[in-house]
């Protein structure tokens, strides 16, 4: 029987072993997350764009971790750009009033988003709407940049089901960078759409893009729409310092969890698998062989001390409290003798100092309580009420002496 268990025991441990090997090798899942976070290097992260940018703007980026409101008001002398890309650019009421005091000075301010603050649209006077390709099943758009001088030729981008645009837009205060379209039936004309302008306001000017895609590493990498985000970024200040915002991103700047280490390395993660399943097998073999019931065995009683409340008890209910007085006395002093190691065949003055050092006692309790013994010794008769004081007060010397 304990044979036949352990080839059980193979096989699992075999089993698991196989499975293991499988999802090691196995190819890694590709992560779809858009983060927009500089540092990472998945499809939606911006690594390459900003190597891109710091080879476009050498010794002009400035990377900066704060959020805007922040930033601008304990550096209300900087000049530059502001670039930020996300999927979602949300501005609070109070940062938004900031940025643009600020772009109204003479700066620039470069959003990439797939949607923007209403209250932002309203200033601009501009609306979002959504362009969606319902010929294919696999939806295609076109992007495409405006300006002649410029790499024009239309990036075909295959990741959407569908792209933001923006609606009416007033010619004379607007400038149109991009625009975006889908493929259209022969007997239909293409309708292009604008997914990126450019708008002056105060002495500054805002640039809207509703494709930041363009900015992410997926993109920039494949086929040649570098040329694309190149020709976007074309119409920034070479000689203005631009401002990189890493605070309103999706992702994670950076990570505080120590797990993200063992998580995020296969080889980690492998291993701190196995050691909890190692554990998780170790408790269940371990525990059903030692774990077992164990039997209640029950204390053995005292009878001594029910006899001695039995004897007790006859004493009493026969009126024997002279004789119950004399026990509890004797009691008493043989307590002296063996806890507080005091003979106690003389009750002098010697006797009584050294007693009330020994037990904590003031010098008068003590002469008080032994002056009780003699009288009590000395009466013939003795009541309940002279019983329960000289109980009450051997009780309340040993309670003192023992520190109780």
């Amino acid at each position: 029987m304990f044979k036949k268990g352990w080839v059980y025991i193979v096989i699992a441990f075999l089993t698991l072993l196989g499975i293991f090997a499988l999802e090691y090798n196995k190819t890694k899942d590709i992560n779809w997350f858009p983060s927009y976070v500089s540092h990472h290097k998945i499809p939606y992260g911006t690594l390459v764009f900003n190597d891109l940018m710091e080879k476009l703007f050498p010794n002009s980026i400035e990377q900066v971790q704060q959020p805007p409101f922040e930033f601008l008001m304990r550096n209300d002398e900087i000049e530059g750009t502001y670039l930020f890309v996300n999927e979602s650019v949300a501005f609070e009421e109070a940062e938004l009033n900031t940025l643009l005091d600020w772009v109204d000075t003479g700066n620039t301010l470069f959003v990439a988003s797939e949607s923007f603050d209403q209250t932002l649209l309203d200033t601009l006077h501009l609306d979002l709407k959504s362009l969606y390709n319902t010929s294919k099943l696999d939806p295609t758009f076109y992007h495409q940049l405006v300006n002649p001088n410029l790499s024009n030729t239309p990036i075909a981008f295959k990741q959407d089901y569908y792209a933001e645009t923006f609606g009416e837009i007033d010619t004379l205060q607007t400038v149109v960078i991009g625009e975006v379209y889908v493929e259209s039936d022969s007997t239909e004309t293409i309708s292009k759409h604008f997914n990126i302008i450019r708008q002056p306001f105060g002495s500054g000017e805002i640039i809207l893009s509703s494709f930041p895609k363009a900015f992410t590493n997926y993109f920039i990498l494949k086929d040649n729409n570098r040329e694309y985000t190149a020709g976007v970024l074309s119409y920034l200040n070479r000689t203005d310092t631009i401002y990189m915002d890493n605070f309103h991103k999706s992702g994670k700047s950076f990570y505080t969890s120590p797990m993200y280490l063992f998580l995020n390395t296969k080889e980690l993660k492998w291993a701190y698998y196995l050691i909890l399943i190692g554990a998780l097998v170790y408790v269940i073999f371990e525990g059903k062989r030692k774990q077992r019931a164990i039997p209640i065995v029950e204390p053995v009683k005292n009878q001594t001390l029910a006899f001695t409340r039995t004897i007790a008890d006859m004493y009493f209910e026969n009126g024997e409290q002279k004789l119950i007085t004399e026990h509890k006395i004797a009691y008493f002093l043989d307590y002296i003798r063996t806890k507080l190691h005091l003979p106690t065949q003389e009750w002098d003055e010697t006797f009584f100092n050294n007693l009330a050092s020994r037990s904590n006692m003031e010098l008068e309790d003590v002469k008080a309580l032994f002056s009780l013994m003699e009288r009590l010794q000395a009466k013939e008769k003795i009541t309940n009420e002279e019983l329960e004081k000289l109980n009450k007060n051997i009780e309340a010397f040993k309670a003192k002496a023992d520190g109780k």
